[in-house]
């Protein structure tokens, strides 16, 4: 029996629902190790184990500060775990016990968010570059979700081929057999649920949409999520350029959400990078067609279940959402694709694969 500590720091993020889907399947498959779930105080009560081998533990020490590489160094020091899975790559880079690392993407490195002090995040890009580097080095395995991610950490970092293993995430459906209408003027929309950092293009999104009210002059544009200063800032691009029938709902519960799936005309997903990109995927869990950005990984996970354009071309972007608008045999064929691509994925399996990486990591 070993004692597996797990960094779940993220847990209540939207990269969070990777760390919550691995700590809910890896207690229904291990009930050899012990765990000890470090999750920030605010989040204490987010997640309750019922598997009595896991504990959940509080800490606070923010990502990428001094807190994290001297404090969180002691915690994990004294903690004296077995194994150690930081779920991002932000830790202390003097810890020297025995670790595994998931890195989501690289996406902090090739990217500036506008909604970010220039400084600070330029900062964080230089400390995250050494701080990439120095867990790449001393972790004996790295986690990643798609083969894409795979090559550009290989790139990256030389040399760490063997160590470097992709583990696939997944989607499914939470709200089965409820759902709540949400209140729309709209009876044919697209839908973008998720954040919007400038590297998620919305604002090409917008433009193409513009276009598209030519020949759909009541199509709505519906963004789902919390209007945090990144979709402020994109939300006031569109109100300058006077753009109509574009909707934000702010934060809306998941079984409205889950109605919005149910009911658009179309899922459209613009993002220019990914490490995984869960939300088409979770779209063809109620059979929305989906139109995607063919950048990043996007072609590897969606496979034949979505229809793809450029995703810096607003031209290329709204022809192809008007082709599944328009094409009911391109539709039917989306759907149905849609129906077997979400199969291919696990988050049980994911966790699976993940004990399996402890498992080999702790015998190395």
């Amino acid at each position: 029996m070993s004692h597996i500590a797990i960094d779940a720091r993220i847990i209540n993020s939207s990269t969070g629902r990777y760390v919550e889907r691995l700590i809910h399947y890896l207690e229904q498959i291990d009930t050899t190790n012990t765990y000890s779930i470090l999750v920030p105080a605010k989040d204490k009560d987010f997640y309750t184990p019922t598997n009595p081998n896991f504990t959940i533990r509080t800490i606070d020490y923010p990502n990428y500060s001094f807190a994290e590489q001297t404090g969180f160094l002691t915690y994990l020091n004294n903690l004296n775990a077995d194994l150690v899975h930081f779920c991002m790559p932000q830790q202390p880079v003097l810890y020297h016990g025995k670790s595994v690392t998931t890195f989501h993407d690289l996406t902090l490195l090739k990217t500036y968010n506008s909604d970010k002090n220039w400084f600070v995040y330029h900062a964080k890009q230089l400390i995250g570059r050494f701080i990439f580097h120095r867990a790449l080095s001393k972790n004996v395995r790295i986690i990643v979700p798609t083969k894409t991610i795979k090559q550009e950490i290989e790139v990256f970092h030389k040399g760490i081929e063997n160590k470097v293993i992709v583990t696939y995430e997944a989607a499914e459906k939470l709200q089965a057999g409820k759902v709540t209408p949400y209140d729309t003027r709209y009876k044919k929309f697209l839908l973008y649920v998720g954040q919007q950092s400038d590297y998620k293009n919305i604002r090409r999104l917008g433009d193409a949409h513009q276009k598209l009210l030519a020949t759909y002059p009541d199509l709505g544009l519906i963004l789902v999520g919390r209007i945090n200063k990144s979709a402020q800032i994109t939300k006031d691009y569109f109100e300058k350029q006077g753009y109509k029938n574009i909707h934000y709902t702010g934060f809306v519960e998941d079984d409205q959400r889950d109605w919005l799936y149910e009911n658009c005309a179309a899922y459209v997903f613009p993002s220019l990078m990914e490490g995984f990109g869960l939300p088409p995927l979770e779209a063809m869990h109620y059979d929305a067609p989906v139109a995607s950005s063919n950048a990043s990984c996007m072609p590897e996970v969606l496979g034949d279940a979505a229809a793809y354009f450029d995703p810096l071309d607003t031209d290329d972007i709204a022809v192809t959402i008007d082709k599944v608008l328009s094409d009911d045999k391109l539709r039917k064929s989306l759907i149905e694709n849609g129906k077997q691509q979400r199969t291919k994925y696990s988050w049980r399996k994911m966790a699976k694969q993940t004990l399996d990486i402890y498992i080999e990591s702790l015998k190395i």
